[in-house]
């Protein structure tokens, strides 16, 4: 993971770009309701020359950031997210014009439909984000351009915009979040009987995958 990253934090095509914000418009993600919102970080992988950030403030960032966005969708069923950061370069101050790393994220997520107690997606999918670039950026470098702070909450919310994305795909494609069949027409002990049980928190965060993103800074 840790040479992948490097490349990519060395050679990914840098653009400028609107930098996302959880008041962008909300797109169509159907009856999705935010319910749990797990982030762990168990065996988070740091590309050597990466800014320090501890896993404590990356979590928060990102649960912080997924709360913000996906809080606003206000469908009548809850799905849970379980998120795993898998690795990251948070870019230092290059040198202008010849070589200005640019920062990455790699995540893992899940989706768990709550009515059915079940995952959306069968396999983890695998988020590469990479920080936006601006004027002030493009040339010297974020690391020279932005704290720490900011470069970690940009990557975050990048981050929550492709998640979102691939949400709306899913659901174009798939009917993820689609009205679920209901039991009202069942007796009452029928119905009951009938429910998935809902996963517990603890339940949701996926064990590190056998082959994680391979991660890379950017230029």
């Amino acid at each position: 993971m840790l040479r992948i990253l490097s490349v990519l934090a060395c050679l990914a095509f840098v653009s400028a770009c609107t930098p996302a914000s959880p008041d962008d418009p909300l797109q169509d993600l159907g009856n999705f309701s935010l319910g749990h919102n797990v982030v762990v970080a168990p065996n988070v992988q740091v590309v050597p020359g990466s800014k320090e950030v501890s896993t404590e403030q990356w979590i928060n960032v990102l649960k912080n950031e997924i709360d913000a966005r996906f809080g606003q969708y206000e469908g009548d069923q809850l799905y849970h997210f379980g998120i795993s950061i898998e690795g990251f370069f948070v870019a230092p101050g290059g040198v202008p014009l010849v070589l200005s790393p640019k920062s990455v994220l790699a995540i893992n997520v899940t989706v768990w439909d709550d009515a059915a107690g079940a995952k959306l997606n069968s396999e983890v999918e695998t988020f590469t984000v990479f920080e936006t670039a601006d004027a002030g950026s493009v040339f010297v470098g974020a690391g020279h351009t932005r704290t720490v702070d900011e470069q970690v909450l940009g990557l975050a919310r990048n981050a929550v915009r492709k998640i979102e994305a691939w949400m709306v795909e899913q659901n174009a494609e798939e009917g993820w979040f689609a009205a679920a069949t209901t039991t009202d027409s069942l007796p009452p002990s029928e119905g009951a009987s009938n429910l998935p049980e809902r996963p517990a928190p603890a339940d949701l965060a996926e064990k590190p995958i056998e082959n994680p993103v391979e991660l890379a800074p950017q230029t």
